[in-house]
């Protein structure tokens, strides 16, 4: 019997966890779990690519792992694997999925006696572990680990899911000529950091749900198509609050249309419903079941800031410390993806690792700027001369005060001693926040999605004191970080805090991240005249001084 595509990628994954537990080649591990999650959203049957010999346009998938999987899916097994299973019992599997352990940190926990994750989730719980065996700092470590898996099992990050999605539509339309309308809902519609749904919609003349590899296809006649599409989007607390709205008003929401007894009263589009129940309609970014509903009865939703509203960017590097462009190279990326200003941040003296500029290396990219804005006259990007300061320990800028007020903007942000306690680590940001200096603070938490919690901080108390200051509030497009949290956003605009919405470049192409901070921006509710680089170029300098 021949496995599919969901078993296959099962299987692969199993590859990657193996390799990684027997302290194998750490990248080829990680190509076995890409190749498992390209191999899922690959949008056709796992028989038909293989007739077809397109396994190899599959990301990730090359000419070795293609093979491997044409012999996964015709025996159920493969030699490799099963000289693995030999080695590595199948309950340290799961000890492969806690996020943020490197393979000596697997290798350490199997040597302290530990082969499935309940038993050592229970030790930790208890305390008994010798630190001998196992440090204070990895026991940390893996209490966060397991926490994190458990919240994010089977979601991916918001860009990856994208990839995966698009992937799955493109190959839908191609092999599906009898589908219109695909769309792509759930999660990713509505923009959620971390996807764990993967739901499309389609309009034919008939209905039904179809699994494709761990795609969702839902196909509904065109007469109802906006009703499907909205149950698909979510999310159920928004759905939730729309029925018992239409119940109130005599009617019955359902996935095949707003019904009034036995007629059909809206179905075609989201707009229709929304507008038949006395509405605005409700961007997908936020139907959360937040207060959005109550909004937009009273019409009163936000006109939310959209990605032609950013005029510049801020919060990029260069290769003269982490980047992997030159400064010029940065700013006509910059004009050819049509903004008109760039905030070039390097990592500043401490952020060793980073490359971070000394004093002198801040006096020559700032030289080297004044040169080519004199060289554009006006006609192109204007540069302007800024640094990611480091926040200390104490909660100082990593500058004295002769090199820090020669920045046009700074941008400051923690990168270490991310264990301090609450108080510590508020005062700290409170301090740096208060520094006159300081124009954004970056990613305030810390966080890095799937990878880690961000650090103990009160945020209330840290937005007081960024509106009390004027110090606008990053939010970091990196998909990795999207920090601040999104569902603060709505706290920060009611303080009066400013947005600031950054692609944390370190490239050409990361340039593009900040359209994940406006995503983000979106679902926390903000506006274009909340977010300072939604200025024009003249309006930004005016802000600055």
């Amino acid at each position: 019997m021949t496995l599919e595509a969901e078993e296959v990628a099962g299987l692969l994954k199993e590859f990657g966890q193996r390799v990684a537990l027997k302290g194998g080649n750490p990248y080829r591990a990680k190509a076995y779990l890409t190749a498992a999650r390209n191999l899922r959203a690959a949008g056709a049957p796992l028989d038909e690519l293989i007739a077809q010999d397109r396994l190899t346009a599959i990301p990730g998938v090359g000419d070795a792992i293609a093979d491997i999987i044409g012999k996964l899916h015709r025996q159920g097994t493969h030699p490799k694997l099963e000289e693995m299973r030999k080695d590595v019992p199948a309950s340290l599997l799961e000890l492969a999925d806690i996020p943020n352990l490197r393979q000596g940190d697997l290798q350490k926990v199997r040597a302290a006696g530990f082969d499935d994750i309940a038993k050592l989730e229970a030790a930790l719980e208890k305390g008994t572990i010798d630190t001998k065996a196992l440090s204070s700092a990895l026991q940390r470590k893996l209490k966060d680990g397991i926490e994190l898996r458990r919240q994010s099992l089977g979601k991916i990050h918001l860009h990856r899911a994208e990839a995966v999605l698009e992937r799955a539509a493109e190959a839908i339309r191609a092999r599906r000529p009898d589908l219109s309308e695909i769309t792509i809902a759930g999660d990713m519609r509505r923009m959620c950091e971390l996807v764990g749904d993967f739901r499309i919609v389609a309009a034919d003349s008939r209905d039904g749900v179809e699994k494709i590899n761990d795609i969702e296809l839902i196909v509904c006649p065109k007469s109802h198509f906006g009703a499907a599409l909205l149950f698909a989007t979510g999310s159920a607390n928004h759905l939730a609050q729309l029925a018992a709205l239409a119940a109130k008003k005599g009617y019955r929401l359902a996935p095949d249309g707003l019904w009034h007894g036995k007629s059909r009263i809206a179905a075609e589009s989201e707009s229709d419903i929304y507008q038949a129940l006395g509405l605005q309609f409700i961007p997908p970014e936020l139907r959360e079941g937040r207060g959005e509903v109550e909004l937009a009865a009273k019409k009163r939703l936000p006109v939310l800031v959209t990605l032609s509203d950013v005029k510049g960017i801020l919060h990029a590097h260069t290769d003269q410390s982490d980047g992997a462009a030159t400064l010029t190279e940065m700013a006509e990326a910059c004009q050819e993806k049509g903004f008109s200003y760039l905030g070039v941040t390097d990592h500043s003296q401490s952020a060793h690792y980073a490359g971070g500029l000394k004093a002198a290396e801040v006096r020559a990219q700032q030289k080297e700027i004044d040169r080519l804005n004199r060289k554009a006259r006006g006609k192109a990007v204007r540069i302007f001369k800024g640094i990611e300061s480091d926040i200390l320990s104490d909660g100082a800028l990593d500058y004295p005060e002769s090199v820090l007020k020669s920045f046009d903007l700074v941008v400051a942000s923690i990168h270490s001693q991310f264990r301090k306690n609450k108080d510590e680590q508020t005062a700290r940001l409170i301090k740096a926040v208060s520094n006159p200096h300081t124009t954004v603070l970056g990613h305030i938490t810390g966080r890095q999605l799937l990878r880690r919690h961000g650090y103990d901080v009160d945020i209330e108390a840290v937005l007081r004191a960024c509106a009390e200051h004027g110090v606008a509030i990053e939010v970091n497009g990196h998909p990795w970080r999207l920090d601040l949290d999104w569902r603060w956003l709505p706290r920060a605009l009611e303080l009066g805090c400013m947005l600031s919405l950054d692609p944390d470049a370190h490239s050409e192409d990361e340039i593009d991240n900040v359209r994940w901070s406006v995503a983000m921006a979106r679902k926390g509710g903000a506006a274009k005249g909340q977010v300072i680089n939604c200025l024009s170029r003249r309006e930004f300098e005016g802000y600055l001084h």
